[in-house]
């Protein structure tokens, strides 16, 4: 596999690299001492998520404000989505920077960052499954929302219609009422990560 940091620092698009054969392919989709090594964020699964969407769907934008910061590595396994991260830790020189990126299950593309990225993605096709690899149990309450339509923020979404979200996201409030609440995570530098790190098996 591949691991690139992305234009967020501490964020990483991981690339698989399949093996093919007339079974079809093969490829790494996670392997701790890589993912570790590669990027300096510790990777210990101990939650998994799935969620299936409809087409235009749009859940998020959430991120966590628990002291410590829990990983997440998130892959599409059935369909596609525009997936976005957006930087919500205060202080940081990237903060209400967004990156966004399409998602396949044909791909197997996949994003790693920290909790304390915001991340949200749009279904692009309906029966689009997202998984999640989470290296802490939710902890009740401790998830941050914000309006994942929020002019300030800019998501070039593409909508063409109004997107189907829950009350609670719909509800959420701006970045800028995120920010006055006290609520958003705090930066915190890493270490460098390596600006590239491959693995073939």
């Amino acid at each position: 596999m591949r691991i690139d940091e992305t234009g967020i620092p501490g964020t990483w698009r991981i690339s698989p690299e399949p093996l093919g054969d007339e079974r079809g392919r093969f490829f790494e989709a996670a392997k701790e001492s890589v993912l570790t090594a590669g990027t300096g964020l510790p990777f210990t699964v101990r939650q998994v998520n799935n969620s299936v969407s409809h087409r235009g769907v749009l859940r998020g934008l959430h991120c966590n404000d628990v002291p410590a910061d829990a990983s997440k590595l998130v892959t599409c396994v059935r369909g596609s989505v525009l997936d976005v991260m957006v930087d919500l830790r205060v202080g940081s020189p990237t903060f209400g920077r967004y990156q966004a990126t399409r998602l396949s299950a044909d791909e197997g593309t996949a994003l790693y960052m920290p909790g304390s990225i915001g991340h949200a993605f749009l279904a692009l096709e309906d029966g689009t499954c997202v998984n999640y690899l989470l290296s802490a149990e939710y902890v009740p309450g401790a998830m941050v929302d914000i309006d994942a339509l929020d002019p300030e923020l800019g998501i070039p979404w593409e909508l063409d219609g109004p997107p189907v979200r829950s009350a609670k996201d719909a509800a959420a409030p701006s970045l800028a009422e995120a920010l006055a609440s006290g609520r958003l995570p705090h930066f915190t530098p890493a270490r460098p990560a390596k600006e590239a790190l491959s693995h073939a098996r």
